[in-house]
């Protein structure tokens, strides 16, 4: 099962949750908000203690 984060959308400031694959290590994808359905960049980082790091931006901000 794949660990699922909360994060707020760039955009409108709504929590959405997105799946995170850690396996796949250090990732940067685009995901839509799953409100208001504008383009969040995702970068996707894995610490040291395996646990994934989440940040997202505007895809103007990126």
């Amino acid at each position: 099962m794949l660990p699922s984060v909360e994060v707020h959308c760039p955009y409108c400031g709504e929590p959405i949750e997105l799946l995170i694959d850690e396996s796949a290590g250090d990732q940067r994808y685009i995901e839509d908000c799953q409100v208001c359905c504008r383009p969040i960049v995702v970068a996707v980082s894995v610490e040291e203690d395996g646990e994934p790091a989440v940040a997202v931006y505007a895809e103007d901000d990126a």
